[in-house]
C-alpha cells in the first residue's frame, strides 16, 4: 500500500502541469503545420540541421512527417536520422513538469540537438545521399494534418489534451509502481544496474527504440529516481523516435533500409551514452 500511495501522490503532482503543457502543444499542432512538410522538402543540404531543430519539439509529430517524406525519397536519410535522434517524445514534458529538472531538460535538448545534427550530416556524407524526390509544389497539392499526439483532435484540442494527459498519468503511475516493487523486492538487480554504469548505455537504447510513449516515460522516470545516468538517459532517448518508427515501417517498402535505420539508432544511442558518461556529463 505504501508503494501504491507514493506512486499515486508522485503522479498526481505532475498531472496539472502536464495538462497545461499538452494543451499548449495541442494548440500549436492543431494549427495547419503543412508548412513544415514543405520546408523539409526544400531544406536540401541543411536538412539535418533543421531536422534536429524541429525534432526537439515535444512529442513525435515531426518524426511522423520525416518518415513519410523519407518513404517518398523527398529527404535524405541524414535528415530523417536527425529528426529521430532529437525526438524525445514524452521526456521533455515530464522533466518540464518538475521545476527541479528544468536544467536537465535544457541540457537534454541541447545535447540531443548536437548529436542529431552531427550524426545526420556525417551519415549523409558517408552514404552520399541526396533527396531523389520531385520538388514540392505547395500550390498543386496539400498534405494531411500532422499530429504528434496519439489521440485524434477532431473534437477539439481540450478533449485531446485531457485524454493524452490522463494516458501519460497512467503510464507514470504504473511505471512508478513497477519501480517501487523493483526497489523493494528486486533491489539487487536494480543496485547492479545502478552501480555498473558502463552497462546502462547498452540497455537504455533497447528500451528507447520501442515505438511507444511508455518507453520515454520509463527512461525519464528511471533517471529522476537515480536509477540511470544522464548519459544513459540521453542514449536511450536518442534511439527512440516514437510513432515515427511505426510510420516508417508502414510506408517505406524498403525493409532492408528500415532495419539499417533501426540498427543505426541503437548504435548512436549506445555511443552517445558511453561518450557522455566518459565525459562525466
Amino acid at each position: 500500500m505504501d508503494i501504491l500511495l507514493d506512486a499515486l501522490i508522485d503522479s498526481l503532482k505532475l498531472l496539472p502541469v502536464l495538462f497545461l503543457i499538452y494543451l499548449l502543444i495541442e494548440y500549436l499542432e492543431h494549427k495547419n503545420n503543412n508548412w513544415v512538410h514543405h520546408f523539409f522538402m526544400k531544406s536540401e543540404k541543411a536538412g539535418p540541421f533543421f531536422g534536429g531543430l524541429f525534432g526537439c519539439i515535444p512529442q513525435c509529430g515531426f518524426s511522423v512527417i520525416a518518415s513519410e517524406l523519407y518513404s517518398q525519397k523527398a529527404i535524405t536519410i541524414g535528415t530523417l536520422m536527425a529528426v529521430f535522434i532529437s525526438t524525445s517524445d514524452e521526456a521533455v514534458p515530464i522533466l518540464l513538469a518538475d521545476p527541479k529538472r528544468f536544467k536537465d531538460m535544457l541540457l537534454l535538448i541541447i545535447v540531443k540537438l548536437v548529436i542529431a545534427v552531427v550524426a545526420g550530416i556525417l551519415i549523409d556524407i558517408m552514404l552520399r545521399r541526396a533527396p531523389a524526390g520531385k520538388p514540392c509544389d505547395e500550390e498543386s497539392h496539400e498534405h494531411r494534418h500532422y499530429h504528434g499526439n496519439c489521440e485524434p483532435c477532431g473534437e477539439g484540442i481540450l478533449k485531446s489534451a485531457v485524454i493524452h494527459s490522463i494516458k501519460i498519468f497512467v503510464f507514470i503511475f504504473i511505471i512508478s509502481i513497477a519501480l517501487g516493487f523493483l526497489l523493494k523486492y528486486a533491489g539487487g538487480v536494480f543496485e547492479f544496474i545502478t552501480k555498473h554504469e558502463w552497462l546502462q548505455p547498452f540497455i537504455t537504447p533497447v528500451i528507447g527504440i520501442i515505438p511507444n510513449c511508455a518507453a520515454s516515460v520509463a527512461l525519464t522516470k528511471l533517471y529522476t529516481i537515480g536509477g540511470i545516468t544522464f548519459g544513459a538517459l540521453t542514449g536511450g532517448l536518442c534511439a527512440g523516435a516514437g510513432v515515427g518508427l511505426i510510420v516508417l515501417f508502414q510506408l517505406n517498402k524498403r525493409m532492408k533500409q528500415n532495419f539499417v535505420i533501426l540498427f543505426m539508432l541503437y548504435a548512436i544511442g549506445v555511443i552517445s551514452g558511453l561518450i557522455l558518461q566518459a565525459a562525466g556529463i
